[in-house]
């Protein structure tokens, strides 16, 4: 038995590691085609890509490791089947739940391995990713300065050239409007030609300008009368341009640190606790002040009908009273739309706390209906076993997204939305392998074409 379980480790883990790191590739160029537009044209260093790039696959394991489980296991067995390896071992005595042993050992280690990633590294991955693509995010774009279009990033100036020289950084026909003043557009500067070249290691950009004019309008000192036009000719000019504001600005990461996708489940557990407690205080003071207040105009309002002397006071007695309503129906809503925000909120902590758990059971799962999948349908390789694995998981994610979304919109409670995939498909899983284990033809596609093929013979014989 030692040397079967050696096989079936060694049949299944290439499949595995190769199925992994595919799914782990696929997710990030997911996110890279996501976020594109923010990481181009912005002139970031290659370490801040690929630190950018690190994170964001590291963001992707745990959802990664299940669809590798899957995949894995439907090629492990669909292999097995295929070279009737399943079937020897069957006729040696050696059931499927017995062949099974070794790798569902495997898929708990997995599995547990894939919660204390969620609870202990993911946070850390989550709060790298998320505070260096916020970022990159607020980061401004790389200074390009176009032919024939004005360049406004750099504050306080429009720049315009009517040709650019992208190897030499060569300029021609310059204007450039100065408003750093902050009044108007109080200068302009026409050059012929220039050069562009960046200094002190990128932080300061200096055009040096040649034949060219500046115009100023010169004010008095509160700026408020113009009193004269000045001109200066010049041959070379050198203006230079603070690029401080264009450097990507790292943010104190404690700040994220209290948002629930950073958090293990120890710290979930404390903020949940938190929340609730606080929720149930609101409730309580809503519940109290409001519900006495209301009693009381209601009261008061009553009470001041049975002095009413004439019609004029009675229609400002009404329309007191529906002013009133009206104030207190805007009250209750205003509460109602913050007691729903809290619980929201409370919500996504909980989603957070129960995905880690939900995503490690997928593991076993998973590789439970793809094991079993594999010992029906029995084909090997990266054909049928990698379009069912997709099918699958497409349907599981999907699952997962929609009782995640319920549980977000209070319909579902968390552990109803977050268990909704890992319970449809723990059940099918089982299915499967009852069927697996008594040798079924449900997904034999072979045995579908046969029977086919032998109701058309049938046919063709009762014809005659």
């Amino acid at each position: 038995m030692k040397k079967l379980h050696k096989f079936l480790i060694k049949s299944f883990l290439p499949p595995f590691i190769a199925t992994f790191f595919i799914a782990i590739f696929i997710l990030l160029m997911q996110f890279l085609w996501k976020w594109v537009d923010e990481l181009i044209g912005k002139g970031l260093e290659i370490d801040i890509i690929l630190k950018l790039i690190f994170y964001a696959a590291a963001r992707f394991v745990p959802l990664a490791l299940p669809i590798a489980m899957l995949i894995a296991s439907i090629m492990t067995f669909g292999n097995m089947g295929e070279k009737n390896e399943l079937a020897a071992l069957k006729s040696s005595g050696v059931s499927l739940r017995k062949t099974l042993t070794p790798l569902l050992l495997f898929a708990i280690v997995i599995s547990y391995s894939s919660f204390l990633y969620s609870n202990y590294i993911l946070p850390v991955a989550n709060l790298k990713n998320g505070t260096l693509l916020y970022d990159i995010q607020k980061k401004k774009p790389a200074i390009n300065i176009r032919e024939g279009e004005f360049y406004n990033d750099i504050d306080g100036y429009s720049i315009k050239v009517a040709e650019k020289d992208s190897e030499t950084n060569s300029l021609y026909d310059i204007l450039i409007y100065d408003h750093s003043s902050q009044q108007s557009n109080d200068k302009v500067i026409v050059a012929e030609s220039g050069e562009m070249r960046f200094i002190n290691n990128g932080e300061i950009l200096e055009l040096i300008l040649y034949n060219g004019s500046s115009y100023m309008e010169v004010f008095n000192k509160e700026r408020v009368q113009k009193l004269a036009h000045q001109t200066i000719n010049f041959q070379e000019n050198i203006i230079r341009f603070d690029l401080e504001k264009f450097g990507l600005k790292r943010s104190d990461e404690s700040i994220y640190k209290n948002h629930y996708s950073m958090m293990s489940v120890d710290q979930l557990n404390k903020s949940i606790d938190s929340l609730e407690i606080k929720l149930t205080e609101r409730k309580n003071y809503f519940s109290k002040s409001y519900t006495d207040k209301l009693n009381l105009n209601i009261k008061n309002t009553y009470d001041s009908t049975k002095t009413v002397k004439s019609k004029e006071s009675e229609k400002e007695i009404y329309d007191f009273a529906i002013n009133k309503v009206n104030s207190t129906k805007s009250i209750l809503k205003s509460n109602s739309d913050d007691l729903k925000y809290r619980q929201s909120i409370i919500n996504r902590h909980k989603i957070e706390w129960h995905r880690k758990y939900s995503l490690a059971v997928a593991c076993i799962i998973l590789f439970i209906v793809g094991s079993s999948i594999g010992s029906i349908i029995r084909k090997g390789g990266f054909g049928v076993p990698v379009l069912i694995s997709i099918i699958l998981f497409v349907l599981y994610h999907v699952l997962n997204m929609i009782g995640e979304k319920y549980v977000k919109e209070s319909t579902l409670l968390p552990y109803e939305g977050m268990w909704l995939a890992n319970l449809i498909f723990f059940s099918i899983s089982f299915f499967l392998l009852y069927k697996a284990s008594k040798d079924s033809s449900l997904l034999d596609f072979s045995y579908y074409k046969q029977t086919i093929n032998n109701l058309i013979f049938k046919q063709k014989l009762n014809k005659r």
